[in-house]
């Protein structure tokens, strides 16, 4: 986890426990795990299963609890990779689901009379629940606790590839805070350069989309033509989970280094009639499943259209990621029966699309990119499922792809990834639910008549 997060735990904890260890000591002795190895050997996780026995000790105080957890929770920042290894595989193995305690529960309840019988189902649904789950709810009672927890999902996706038996403790953690972070309880909050330095400091970090390279970067983005939203959880107000960057502009924005060029002149607003989400970055890794921007975009439409009501359209400058990987893979066999693959194909070897030069093949260049991209971003398919994830969710989210920009995106990444390429997907408010339904259920990419085009 990051040290900025050991530090926060550690002062919470602090602040929580002034009087130290002994203050959580309770009604019984308990093992000291502040002068632990690293590693976490058998010897020392002993001691470390005692004193997680007596956090789930059921006769132990709320506060006594809370306070078990906290010092647990600065133990586990001071382990080595091993020693959290060791300790959350001791979650996994030892602290699951009561084998013994479940059957005799369904057995209570299918024995139950009837008016016994909703009490009986209430114990078979606490015996279903894990014993690690109980441990981690008693992280969100303790200051940043609930980021604690989001960071230890961010280690258990990293680690469960290498370790098959954290899995289940990482998909319980999951349920918990797909629970504690529904939308319901998220706030939508606009950025601007009046923000706290906490959190501009944190859209630097987390933009994960178009690097953001300076403060001087950063104040443009949120000038008066431009708009910046997060959502953030009541636990975590200093830390956005994600946010999107919006340029008020008229017409479709074609090229992102335009949009973000520092030297070009201000929008005027109140012309403005497009609105370009031409960057949307999850903040937190740990959250990664558990699905905000949906929610965010359709918040942040809401939000515009009644600041903005000159606005006529609500549209995305987009990469594709996918892209580039997906064309040096594709046999020539499957590129022939493709629109542009077989001017893709008549080119001179090496055909390297992160490689844009001036030439005599320029125009079949760009003709066949961008034919290649439209039947990738449409007909390239896992299942009813678009093969770019950039796709998957804007048409999930219920829009269309309605233009492809050839040399959108020149930046090095924007060449190796996309071929230079960037797309507008358009969200048109009356038409969202129905294309949304539409590709769920059946599939359906929406295309403008442009995009349609292409593929002929």
């Amino acid at each position: 986890m990051p040290t900025q997060t050991a530090n926060l735990f550690e002062r919470a904890f602090k602040k929580l426990v002034p009087y130290g260890f002994e203050a959580v000591a309770g009604r019984r002795a308990a093992p000291d795990i502040m002068n632990l190895d690293a590693e976490l050997p058998e010897t020392d996780l002993a001691r470390v299963r005692e004193w997680v026995d007596n956090c789930l000790d059921a006769h132990a105080g709320q506060v006594e609890a809370r306070n078990r957890a906290a010092m647990l929770g600065r133990m586990y920042l001071k382990l080595s990779h091993t020693g959290k290894v060791r300790f959350l595989g001791m979650l996994a193995e030892e602290y699951g689901i009561d084998d013994a305690g479940v059957e005799q529960a369904i057995n209570g309840w299918q024995n139950a009379q009837n008016g016994d019988r909703a009490r009986k189902a209430h114990h078979l649904r606490k015996a279903l629940e894990p014993a690690h789950n109980r441990l981690l709810k008693q992280f969100t009672g303790v200051p940043s606790g609930v980021k604690f927890l989001v960071d230890m999902r961010e280690e258990l996706l990293s680690l469960k590839k290498e370790y098959s038996t954290l899995e289940s403790l990482e998909a319980d953690l999951k349920e918990l805070l797909a629970t504690w972070f529904d939308v319901g309880l998220l706030q939508l909050e606009e950025l601007s350069w009046n923000s706290s330095a906490a959190l501009l400091e944190k859209l630097i970090a987390y933009e994960a989309v178009h690097e953001i390279q300076s403060w001087s970067d950063l104040k443009n983005r949120l000038d008066s033509d431009r708009r910046c939203f997060a959502f953030i959880h009541p636990n975590m107000p200093e830390e956005p989970l994600i946010f999107v960057e919006v340029a008020l502009v008229n017409g479709l924005a074609g090229s992102v280094q335009k949009l973000l060029d520092e030297q070009a002149p201000t929008q005027d607003i109140d012309s403005a009639d497009t609105a370009i989400f031409y960057s949307i970055s999850n903040a937190q890794p740990g959250l990664a499943g558990i699905s905000f921007g949906n929610f965010l975009i359709k918040e942040v439409v809401k939000k515009l259209s009644g600041e903005f009501p000159q606005l006529k359209q609500f549209a995305t400058l987009s990469p594709i990621p996918g892209f580039a990987k997906w064309l040096e893979n594709c046999p020539p066999a499957t590129l022939c029966e493709l629109p542009g693959g077989e001017q893709w194909l008549s080119l001179p070897a090496p055909r390297v699309v992160s490689v844009i030069e001036a030439n005599e093949a320029m125009e079949t260049r760009q003709e066949a990119l961008t034919k290649l991209a439209a039947a990738y971003l449409c007909q390239s398919k896992k299942g009813k499922r678009a093969l770019d994830p950039v796709a998957h969710f804007h048409l999930s989210n219920g829009a269309q792809v309605a233009r492809l920009n050839w040399m959108g995106d020149v930046s090095q990444k924007g060449l190796k990834q996309s071929a230079g390429l960037m797309v507008n997907y358009l969200y048109e408010l009356p038409k969202i639910e129905q294309r949304s339904e539409q590709y769920t259920s059946e599939g359906v990419v929406s295309q403008s008549s442009a995009i349609k085009k292409l593929q002929k």
